[in-house]
This record gives C-alpha cells, sequence and structure tokens, in this order.
C-alpha cells in the first residue's frame, strides 16, 4: 500500500505510527495494538504498551511483514481502531453546543497533512467540532491522523456534501459565521470577532472557499501578510485565526 492510504477490515480502519495508535487508545477506539518483534523499547512505546494494557486492548507483538501488509510507513506500530461514526449534517442543529461554541469548517482541504494539521490546531483551540465535505476533500487516513498528533480521532468530525447548507444548519443554532478569505476588506486586527458561537471557515488549498460558502459567511476576515510570500496554507491559517482573531474574544477583558 502507499503512504497515506488505510485498509479498512470490517469497520475497522489501521492507524499507524505510536503517537497515533496511542491517542486510538485513549479515545477508546482501538481494538488492537500491533507492535513489531524487537522493537526497541523507547519510552513512547512503554507509554503504548502501558495505555493498551490499562484499556484492556489486545497487543500483539508481530513481524514487521505484517506491519507493511497493512500500511506503509508505520514505524513499528499499528493500531486497529473502529473510528467514531461521522456526524451527518441534519445533527448539526440538534447537537447541544456551548454558549462560546467553536466549530472549524473546511471547504476542500484536499491535502491529508493539512487536514492533520487543521484537526490539531482545532481540536488544541477548544473547537467542539470539525466539518468538512464528503467529495473532493481528504478523508481520515493514516496520513491525516499522524499530522494530527491524534487529534482526528478526539475531535467529533460531520461530513457533510453541502458545505453552505452546513452553515445555515448552524446559523439556526445560533453561530455567527466567520471566513477566511484573502480577498476580505479588513484582517483579523481590524475586524472584531463576533461573541457567542463561530463557526470559522477556512477553504482549499489554492483557491480559499468556494463562491457559494463565501456567501453563505455573515463576515470574511482576512491575515495581514507581511512578507514575500502571498499567502499561508489552510492549516496555518486557520491556527494563526484561532489564536488571534477568535480566542481572544472570549477572553475576559
Amino acid at each position: 500500500m502507499t503512504a497515506g492510504t488505510s485498509r479498512e477490515t470490517g469497520r475497522e480502519v489501521v492507524v499507524a505510527g505510536r503517537r497515533a495508535a496511542l491517542e486510538a487508545v485513549r479515545a477508546g477506539l482501538a481494538r488492537r495494538v500491533l507492535f513489531a518483534r524487537g522493537s526497541r523499547a523507547t519510552p513512547g512505546l512503554r507509554e503504548l504498551l502501558d495505555a493498551s494494557r490499562e484499556a484492556a486492548v489486545e497487543l500483539r507483538e508481530v513481524d514487521r511483514e505484517e506491519l507493511d501488509r497493512l500500511v506503509s510507513d508505520h514505524h513499528g506500530v499499528v493500531a486497529e481502531a473502529v473510528p467514531a461514526k461521522p456526524i451527518g449534517e441534519r445533527e448539526l442543529a440538534t447537537r447541544g453546543y456551548a454558549p462560546d461554541a467553536i466549530v472549524v469548517v473546511l471547504d476542500g482541504i484536499t491535502d491529508p497533512h493539512n487536514l492533520g494539521a487543521a484537526a490539531r490546531s482545532a481540536e488544541a483551540a477548544g473547537a467542539e467540532l470539525l466539518v468538512t465535505r464528503t467529495r473532493r476533500a481528504a478523508g481520515v487516513s493514516p496520513s491525516a491522523v499522524r499530522a494530527s498528533a491524534g487529534a482526528l480521532l478526539h475531535l467529533p468530525h460531520a461530513r457533510v456534501a453541502n458545505i453552505p447548507r452546513a452553515l445555515e444548519r448552524l446559523k439556526d443554532v445560533g453561530f455567527t459565521v466567520v471566513g477566511l478569505d484573502e480577498g476580505a476588506e479588513r484582517t483579523i486586527f481590524e475586524e472584531r470577532c463576533p461573541v457567542g458561537r463561530v463557526a470559522l471557515v477556512v477553504g482549499s488549498e489554492g483557491s480559499g472557499p468556494a463562491r457559494l460558502t463565501r456567501e453563505a459567511c455573515d463576515l470574511l476576515v482576512r491575515l495581514p501578510m507581511g512578507g514575500r510570500v502571498g499567502s499561508l496554507n489552510a492549516s496555518a491559517s486557520l491556527a494563526a485565526a484561532l489564536y488571534g482573531f477568535v480566542l481572544p474574544a472570549s477572553l475576559p477583558s
């Protein structure tokens, strides 16, 4: 198999790497952990094995060739996990959200590493939900999970066919939708982030949010760019907007 792909066994998916496997165990999603025979007993491996035993997750020591048949670039460890069922579009309007909830919406992120990095930033910033497209977008693969440092296994994830319609459902339950768009008139330092529930939208690596997605936003802002590079990638833009725009609005004045 090529790097970045996953192999499913029934409903199970292979998660590669020690950190991602550990987070699968911590999230209660791992059913079995396989590790290469003769692996060096590093602190990371010991932590994974201890966590697996504590969670009563099956452990198996196997030849590296068996891991190779499951997924490439495994670094000697894989977990067979059952991912949490994705949330559907209709459920967006029925979930219980905090008054200051943050939802991150990714409109067409196709790079699994960008998806994983974005999920890591979203989870670290306390987002309650990640929303992505079902088509022409990266899925939850071993590469994405590893890039997320396991955050994709903890963060509730909604996959929807129509992002603008999903945004309308979020508006119906009190969210203000803010889109990151490099063509916006005002920067995140010139505009005040709305208080209350905020859905932050980040578009594809090349073209940003789709036109209908931009039209569904209540507010468009951009990141100030002071260097020669014209833009940041999607995950870096998301992190900057979360920590420089959204989170400060929730801090006590």
